[in-house]
């Protein structure tokens, strides 16, 4: 009997080793080579995959060479998945023959939002829901209890992605949802489900399945505790889409942001509210982001935030107290810890404000992950008003990216970010220069600052 093969590939690029190694030679990380089993061969696509895709598409075989200048610009048709939130952030809706990927933490809600989606198409069109870590039982009562129409929607319970195709190649759905990819796997491939190497083989296998057929995929990943996306890095690359659900237990609001799309904008962002009958969209979400007190208590304020295509109000809190310890702590929740502890920096040396023997804390209300600049100028005026214990103005909303001289650079789109904030009753804004409006805009005075030193004199 031969000896069976072996390789060592790295978890996080995929990239295969002939020996293990404590270092990945592609991606330089440490400790990411696991060992796997080598089969004869990877799996094909079946010979019976029907052509119901457009002409020319990438990864079609037998695809003829066309000049560029030739090429069909024509805008592939999209259709809704019923739920205007998630089509925000799949760019319109979804394209035929695209793959997209959900990834989220455990209990955040991707089957239950896939599931909503399933059985709202299914009264339009042939949908397959295929569930490899439920029982058909399970997914019925639970659309049961959210109150869905399941009449229509096929099901299907099996993780092994040749029969997958097979059936699905009868049923000529033309939306497949495979829950999860974690746990397919292929008879040709010698290892465990969840391994890089079924992950990998078993999504190129589904994708390459979607892309001959027209059919929309939506592929369910796991995340690790670290909360990323769980499998080799190549999964990320192979597909068109990728969203995360996010969202902590105790909040009933969750999140689906865009971090990868061929179709629209990226970092997009749709709000949901988990009810007792599943995902509901919310279509203005700075209105639950600004549900704040009456009496507004000093390091309060607001931020205009610019998410995929639209402006999001959110509040910042900080809280600024003297230090117990020789080591002043340094929190953020929702902002990044490092920039934090530069805009202290700046703040001290061109603010004239010492916070270095100080506890800082700060927080993004309801539970939003600040990723862009805009917040820099807020953040430190709602710590200078907590340093100082002097509330801030309700009707004040500000934004602006502070560098390291003090100065206060422009952000994009600040008319819409002005205007949105007109729009929820804010009556006065600190901008940067540059993004003061030419035109005077109703009941709003704006007041453009250049430095971090006009910003405080603006108080």
């Amino acid at each position: 009997m031969a000896k069976q093969k072996t390789a060592y590939v790295c978890s996080d690029c995929g990239a295969e080793h002939t020996q293990w190694q404590g270092q990945c030679m592609a991606c330089n990380e440490w400790n990411t080579l696991t060992r796997i089993l080598l089969g004869n061969a990877a799996p094909s696509a079946p010979k019976n995959f029907r052509q119901r895709g457009v002409s020319g598409d990438a990864g079609e075989p037998g695809s003829a060479v066309q000049t560029l200048g030739k090429v069909n610009l024509e805008e592939q048709p999209r259709f809704s998945t019923t739920i205007s939130e998630f089509d925000r952030v799949l760019g319109g809706g979804l394209v035929p023959g695209s793959a997209v990927l959900i990834g989220g933490n455990p209990g955040a809600g991707k089957s239950t939002l896939l599931l909503q989606v399933m059985c709202q198409l299914s009264q339009e069109m042939d949908a397959l829901y295929v569930t490899g870590e439920e029982s058909l039982q399970q997914v019925g009562m639970r659309a049961k209890r959210l109150g869905l129409p399941s009449e229509n929607l096929k099901i299907l319970a099996e993780t092994n992605i040749e029969e997958i195709t097979r059936v699905a190649d009868e049923c000529r759905p033309k939306i497949l949802v495979l829950d999860s990819i974690q746990v397919m796997y292929s008879g040709d491939v010698a290892s465990a489900p969840g391994s890089v190497s079924q992950v990998r083989e078993c999504a190129a296998y589904l994708i390459q399945y979607a892309k001959q057929t027209g059919t929309a995929l939506f592929l369910v990943g796991h995340v690790t505790k670290e909360g990323s996306l769980a499998g080799p890095k190549v999964l990320e690359h192979m597909i068109d889409c990728f969203m995360m659900l996010e969202g902590t237990d105790d909040s009933r609001y969750r999140t689906l942001r865009g971090q990868k799309n061929r179709f629209g904008a990226v970092n997009e962002l749709g709000v949901f509210a988990m009810t007792g009958t599943g995902l509901k969209e919310v279509k203005n979400p700075s209105a639950i982001f600004l549900a704040r007190t009456e009496d507004i208590s000093p390091g309060s304020l607001v931020v205009v935030l610019w998410e995929g295509t639209r402006p999001l109000l959110v509040e910042i809190q900080a809280l600024v107290d003297a230090s117990q310890y020789g080591n002043p702590r340094r929190v953020a929740v929702g902002l990044d810890n490092n920039r934090v502890a530069m805009l202290l920096a700046v703040l001290h040396r061109h603010g004239g404000l010492f916070m270095a023997d100080q506890d800082v804390f700060v927080n993004v209300v309801g539970g939003v992950k600040v990723a862009e600049t805009s917040a820099d100028l807020a953040l430190i005026l709602a710590m200078v008003s907590s340093f100082k214990d002097k509330a801030l103005p309700r009707e004040l909303v500000v934004f602006g990216e502070v560098g390291l001289a003090g100065e206060i650079r422009p952000v994009p789109s600040g008319q819409e970010r002005l205007q949105e904030a007109a729009k929820h009753g804010f009556t006065r804004a600190i901008v940067p220069k540059a993004n003061a409006p030419k035109k005077k805009i109703d009941g709003m005075q704006v007041v453009a600052v250049s430095n971090l030193s006009e910003a405080l004199d603006a108080l």
